[in-house]
């Protein structure tokens, strides 16, 4: 999880940073429209530091249709020198306490555990069906891989409180990233078969490690290995919809390139894929270089991520749709999207773009138009991070010189912040909102009094959001403060600062866990 060995993603936007693009699309019109007030759940910690909602590149769903979440939640043990900190430490690897899956549901916060001895071993809970009855995600075991001196990790899922250890392909590492209603479960497992460009452990710099696989589990069949593209050996299974497609990445063939940028250089050549059942993996392509990604997938089978141009200096977000590769950068009205982190049913697509006189500014991607959704009063920068059904978008608001980030909520054309419509006095900011669900809850992490916000890594509480006028809120705990003026800001920012550094600069400031190439899904640092 520490930000300095994310080696498939600490290149692009630094490399891509580069290029000038086209300031802000004029301020849309806006609506007067009655805001929602919500219940705030401080979901709180099992006695340690921090908690947090899963980011939507490491895992899916982060919220299910019927409000349920989870993620990773400090106890009072301390992690060892054996800790593996893809799945201890929190957000960023960097609490030095064991963490344990959580999930949420009807106002109940529940330990899932992890696997024997279950003080000692810390778990992360990644993904919910829709009902909440099934949980994936991933666990330490109490082995120590020889070669990285850390625990060993298994793909686990949780039913009815009860864990289950999914295995491996042979290896010594797995992991469960995505699941769905029929309770498949995708994700990455380790083989025995030596490889030195395994993603697994490239991650951590040895070149000593096995073949990272992507899988697809059910309770009929168990684990299968979807294969890779072309031939390659290495691949991750990332997202998975109802209809049973996965995406994910993959190498294409066993020879390294010098400038695979967010990949790693010196690693194979990576394409995003898209399984499907009957038909195996089909390669997605890129945009002329030599890694991609997709950074989320929509029941209709649609994918958005980001690929490397032509030499592997810069990267675009795209669309993938029925075999058609779309750079959104380019063919795009109204501005460039520069990031792409969400897509829903109907290929609406949110994120973070340039516009004429803005640098960097949240979007809404709808039919090749992308609409400046603008920041917060006093703000410079903003970006989307999810999309609903109903066309209603969450994202952060930051300041100019980034001391500040505030979660917004975009809806009927005006931004509000999200902290205005929770009690006043709330016992936490809301800084970072992951997921919006059709019912309009909301599930991210936010800071508790006094703790800026590149700390809610280590102090931060993951939290819900729960709309007044939901039958289940009861009106309770739903006084709102002063409500916000929607927001209309269209004012040209100077900084000096190109949008791709700015984009850069916005991601530097999240956190983020350890990321292979299927969970780096999206080119940040």
């Amino acid at each position: 999880m520490k930000s300095t060995i994310l080696m498939f993603t600490a290149i692009t936007l630094f490399a891509a940073l580069a290029i000038s693009v086209l300031p802000r699309l004029a301020a849309q019109e806006q609506q007067d429209k009655k805001q929602h007030l919500y219940k705030l759940v401080d979901i709180g910690t099992f006695g340690g530091p921090a908690s947090f909602v899963n980011p939507p590149f490491n895992g899916n769903p982060e919220l299910s249709s019927h409000g349920v979440t989870g993620g990773g939640s400090a106890t009072p043990v301390a992690t060892t020198s054996m800790s593996n900190l893809f799945v201890c430490g929190g957000l960023d690897g960097v609490v030095p306490n064991v963490f344990h899956a959580f999930e949420w549901q009807n106002g109940v916060v529940a330990d899932l555990g992890a696997l024997t001895p279950v003080d000692e071993n810390c778990s992360n809970a990644t993904a919910f069906n829709k009902k909440g009855d099934i949980v994936v995600g991933y666990s330490e075991k109490g082995i120590v891989d020889p070669i990285l001196g850390s625990k060993e990790l298994r793909a686990v899922r949780w039913q009815n409180g009860h864990i289950t250890d999914l295995g491996t392909l042979g290896g010594a590492y797995s992991g469960a990233l995505s699941t769905n209603q029929r309770g498949q479960v995708a994700g990455f497992a380790l083989n025995a078969i030596p490889d030195p460009f395994s993603f697994y452990y490239l991650l951590f710099g040895s070149p000593n490690g096995t073949q990272t696989r992507a899988f697809l589990w059910d309770k009929n069949n168990g684990m299968q290995d979807l294969g890779t593209l072309g031939t390659g050996n290495d691949a991750v299974a990332t997202f998975m919809n109802r209809r049973g497609q996965v995406a994910g990445t993959s190498y294409t063939n066993s020879t390294p390139n010098s400038t695979t940028g967010a990949c790693g250089a010196n690693v194979p050549t990576v394409d995003p894929f898209l399984w499907e059942p009957g038909r195996g993996m089909i390669d997605l392509g890129t945009l002329g270089g030599t890694c991609g990604n997709p950074t989320a997938l929509n029941n209709k089978g649609q994918v958005v991520g980001f690929s490397n141009l032509n030499g592997d200096q810069f990267s675009d977000p795209f669309l993938w749709d029925e075999g058609e590769l779309i750079d959104l950068y380019v063919h795009s009205v109204g501005g460039n999207p520069l990031t792409a982190n969400a897509i829903n049913d109907k290929a609406d697509i949110v994120g973070g773009g340039a516009f004429p006189n803005r640098v960097f500014d949240a979007y809404l991607w709808r039919n090749g138009v992308a609409t400046d959704l603008g920041t917060l009063a006093g703000d410079c920068y903003s970006e989307a991070w999810a999309i609903n059904s109903n066309g209603q978008v969450v994202g952060i608001s930051f300041s100019c010189d980034f001391s500040r980030q505030r979660a917004f909520l975009w809806e009927n054309g005006s931004m509000v912040d999200l902290d205005t419509l929770i009690p006043a006095h709330s016992s936490l900011q809301l800084q970072w909102p992951m997921a919006i669900n059709d019912r309009g809850e909301v599930a991210g992490t936010g800071g508790t009094p006094g703790v800026s916000p590149p700390d809610n890594v280590t102090a931060g509480h993951a939290f819900v959001l729960i709309p007044c006028d939901a039958t289940h809120s009861n009106g309770e705990g739903c006084k709102g403060g002063d409500v916000a003026a929607p927001i209309n800001q269209s004012a040209a920012i100077s900084s000096g600062l190109t949008s791709r550094e700015v984009a850069a600069m916005v991601h530097a400031r999240l956190g983020r866990r350890h990321q292979i190439p299927g969970l780096a899904a999206r080119p940040t640092p």
